[in-house]
């Protein structure tokens, strides 16, 4: 055992990572609540999309910039040590390993479930979904535990795949679209009249989030990175600015497949809808197949930056036994015990998420969406190392010190609004929830430096 990583990954795995981890579930998942968010206010939906993109773009070019100067192990946890010290990059690591991590990744063994079971026509909150769920998430385990080039590889292939199913319904609904009427009627139609634009284009950004979201752990493998500050600036400005060009056009091929009604009364069977349209039923149900292997290729992204969770922190020698969570296998170079650790966590956060969102309510008033709430905490944390940034990094040019942080600092503000207006008390509960737990890991620093 021992406790460094090695240099294993190059700029395409890189770039592989940034828009694997984003493209591939989020984009299908989110699509329907967006529309249904608007009424059926497709340019609204569009603007929701464009938005949510620039806010991804200036956090994602800042941390670009900030990638140049830092690199130690996970990224955010280095920034966030650079700019406010050891105790706030500490308590950005434990956020990032007992909720941010774990949370998503259980959401995302269950959507990869979800599109599973559409093909197959099983009910989506049933037992067969919820198995699924777990076999999806211990496979994800044990090919990034077990052998983290052939993880890597397999991130580099489901990006190339999940491409597919997305350009061919951005050309292929676009083109039908535009023949038989389909776009323009879409474009021109409300379905449903909202009571407020601004809280519509505010929920509907909301769920971008969790569709842009992931980005920031590609930044988990600075330390597995070859040339790191020019591949990972590289990687997230590069990787970011295509995914928003690839959501849009999607987001509008999508609506010359079906009627936006349709498409919003569908619900999780309407992507599949959309491309038996375009391509008759067998071409789309194999395209359908792509969509489910590229939500397991957002898996796995999600699933190498939880393994390396608690890693992050006791490499610093904090939180709880670092002794323990910093020990990288000699033949597998992975951090076992911090990968297990990690695992462990997104089994209890997908039995939360199916207890608080797929069945009768388990928690009363806690039981809010974890697919969405700790990304808008994530941009919280955000703020104070864009405000550090400013004041501290005097080496930077105008524009990488002031201008990009400030746009990223007013874009983290924009999503925290929308959040409270689209999820409202939830999220109130929601920040009792995060308290207790960042209460418990200062406790756990307070008694290990007792014990020290």
């Amino acid at each position: 055992m021992g406790t460094e990583l090695q240099k294993k990954y190059g700029l395409v795995t890189a770039i592989a990572m940034v828009m694997g981890i984003v493209i591939g579930s989020g984009v299908f998942f989110k699509a329907e609540k967006i529309l249904a968010s608007t009424g059926g206010d497709l340019p609204l939906g569009i603007l929701a999309w464009v938005l949510g993109g620039i806010i991804m773009v200036a956090c994602a070019y800042t941390f670009a910039v900030m990638a140049t100067k830092y690199e130690k192990v996970n990224g955010i946890v280095d920034y966030a040590e650079a700019s406010l010290g050891e105790k706030y990059g500490y308590y950005v690591g434990w956020f990032m390993a007992i909720i941010y991590y774990p949370t998503l990744t259980a959401v995302l063994a269950w959507v990869s479930a979800r599109y599973t079971c559409v093909l197959f026509g099983w009910d989506i909150v049933g037992p067969q979904c919820m198995t699924i769920s777990g076999f999806y998430l211990i496979m994800s385990y044990g090919i990034n535990a077990l052998s983290p080039v052939i993880a890597g590889k397999f991130q580099v292939t489901t990006t190339a795949i999940k491409l597919v199913p997305l350009l061919l319904m951005a050309v292929g609904g676009t083109i039908y679209g535009l023949s038989s009427g389909m776009t323009v009627e879409n474009f021109t139609t409300v379905v449903q009249e909202t009571d407020s634009v601004s809280s519509a284009l505010f929920t509907a950004v909301v769920a971008t989030s969790f569709a842009y979201e992931g980005w920031i752990i590609a930044t988990s493998i600075n330390a597995e990175l070859r040339d790191a500050k020019k591949n990972l600036p590289r990687a997230l400005l590069g990787g970011t600015i295509l995914i928003v060009i690839i959501y849009i056009v999607y987001y509008i091929g999508l609506a010359g497949a079906v009627s936006n009604e349709t498409m919003m009364a569908g619900g999780e069977a309407a992507a599949k809808m959309a491309f038996e349209t375009i391509f008759s039923s067998v071409a789309g149900t194999l395209i359908f197949v792509l969509i489910v292997v590229s939500c397991l290729g957002t898996l796995n992204g999600l699933m190498l930056g939880c393994t390396r969770g608690l890693y992050s922190i006791a490499v610093r020698k904090r939180g709880p036994r670092p002794e323990i969570f910093n020990q990288v296998d000699k033949s597998t170079n992975m951090p076992t015990n911090a990968s297990i650790a990690g695992v462990m966590l997104c089994g209890f956060w997908l039995l939360y998420f199916y207890g608080a969102n797929l069945t009768a309510p388990w928690f009363g008033p806690f039981c809010f969406d974890t697919s969405e709430l700790p990304i808008v905490t994530i941009y919280a944390l955000y703020i104070p190392i864009f405000i550090m940034m400013m004041k501290k990094e005097k080496d930077f040019p105008t524009f990488k010190r002031f201008v990009a942080p400030a746009l990223a600092l007013c874009g983290s503000l924009f999503m925290i609004v929308a959040a409270c207006f689209s999820h409202r008390m939830a999220v109130v509960y929601y920040l009792i929830v995060f308290a207790v737990v960042m209460i418990w890991g200062a406790a756990l620093q307070k008694k290990k430096e007792i014990s020290d």
